[in-house]
């Protein structure tokens, strides 16, 4: 069980991923918490171009470290003679930060979103409106559109990466030889040929045909079932693939083909929605694009993967740094942004010096949170941070 330091940076890099995505958000004209005085449509075609797998990448490296966590705790109950302990563990490592998230994180996030959009502005305060998020209010509506409270927001990914390692533990307990088949099956099939980059382009391709006119995209984890399509699939599919050598050599092989594919497809989706941002575009044109958009999905994850392994980057204090880091920030970043960019706004600064900006006090926000709960025992839990363990002082020598 090597650690893979290659996806510890592929891990880190997609959470800062997430910053600079949150922070453009406030810049692009789609639908977000608060918008910049400023916003336009000049970002959307950058943004576009990790719309469809960033989150999608983060599911299947969290299912690799689920495979190698599980068998860490197998291999410890084995040595022990006791039984596996790891739903436990693993639920206070992800509950117990989701619930102070939704908590006291998030509800700064949606007073804003009340102040700025609610018919009227609102003028009570924060501590009133905690108070209603608190007690579920649900009567903060622009027409029929009303905020549901308490919310998750951003921190969806936790809630369903639970409920996703709950599934998955038990398949592992109650049915491990029919997914040691399945995930040795499924890595026969990657290995062959160009199997790694077919397949799952096929599977993410009719996802997308058959259900995102269906389902929409909602974060609520009940209702959205497109989704878990894919991202469950991905989930299990880093399960399968942790240990299977032959599946990530042949990413390697394919890594240039997937960026190609990666960077044609995103030139094709973002042509799309830019010509027909107006007009609707014909039924075949637009099945055709959601099958690209599945195309782009997935050959981003295999040329990021790939090439994360051809260049096998190692361990390193920074490596270390920032993999216990980088969990506290995720969890504090997007509302670090929204409070930055509503404080930000009397000064008028341009966008071209305001965004920058917002993106480096983020970082220098969140980390300086970080070293300052990392210091805290009580904290260390509410931000996914394993309690410190106090090393024994060695008794002293005995005289001569």
């Amino acid at each position: 069980m090597q650690r893979r330091h290659d996806l510890d940076w592929v891990r880190t890099c997609a959470f800062a991923l997430l910053v600079l995505y949150h922070v453009g958000m406030y810049y692009v004209t789609w639908e977000w918490h608060v918008d910049s005085p400023h916003a336009s449509t000049a970002l959307e075609p950058f943004m576009m171009l990790s719309s469809p797998w960033r989150l999608g990448l983060l599911f299947l490296v969290s299912g690799v470290a689920t495979a190698f966590l599980l068998g860490k705790a197998r291999a410890t109950a084995a040595r022990e003679d006791g039984r596996v302990r790891f739903l436990g563990p693993r639920s206070w490592r992800l509950l117990v930060p989701l619930a102070f998230g939704m908590l006291v994180i998030v509800p700064p996030q949606s007073y804003f979103e009340v102040v700025d959009k609610l018919p009227g502005g609102y003028h009570d305060g924060y501590l009133a409106f905690w108070g209603r998020y608190l007690a579920a209010d649900d009567s903060f509506c622009r027409g029929d559109d009303c905020l549901v409270l308490p919310t998750w927001n951003h921190l969806w990914f936790v809630a369903y990466l639970w409920v996703y390692t709950v599934a998955l533990w038990g398949l592992a307990r109650f049915a491990p030889r029919m997914l040691e088949r399945a995930g040795g099956w499924l890595a026969g099939r990657l290995t062959s040929r160009a199997g790694v980059l077919l397949w799952p382009i096929v599977y993410f391709a009719l996802a997308r045909v058959a259900l995102i006119g269906v389902f929409d995209s909602t974060h609520a984890l009940v209702d959205d079932w497109y989704n878990h399509v894919q991202y469950f699939a991905l989930f299990l599919l880093g399960f399968a693939i942790a240990r299977a050598d032959g599946v990530w050599e042949a990413m390697v092989r394919q890594r240039r083909l997937a960026l190609a594919l990666w960077l044609t497809s995103w030139l094709a989706v973002v042509a799309y929605f830019h010509h027909f941002s107006q007009i609707e575009p014909p039924h075949a044109l637009r099945l055709a694009m959601r099958a690209a958009w599945g195309m782009n999905q997935w050959c981003a994850i295999v040329a990021i993967l790939g090439f994360a392994r051809h260049w096998s980057p190692g361990d390193s204090p920074v490596l270390r740094y920032l993999s216990q880091a980088i969990f506290p920030v995720y969890i504090l970043h997007q509302t670090v942004i929204i409070l930055l960019a509503v404080g930000m706004r009397p000064l008028a600064l341009p966008p071209l010096l305001e965004g920058p900006l917002l993106v480096a006090a983020t970082f220098a926000l969140c980390f300086a949170g970080y070293e300052l709960l990392r210091r805290i025992p009580l904290a260390r839990p509410l931000f996914g941070l394993a309690s410190q363990r106090r090393v024994p002082t060695p008794a002293p020598a005995p005289a001569a």
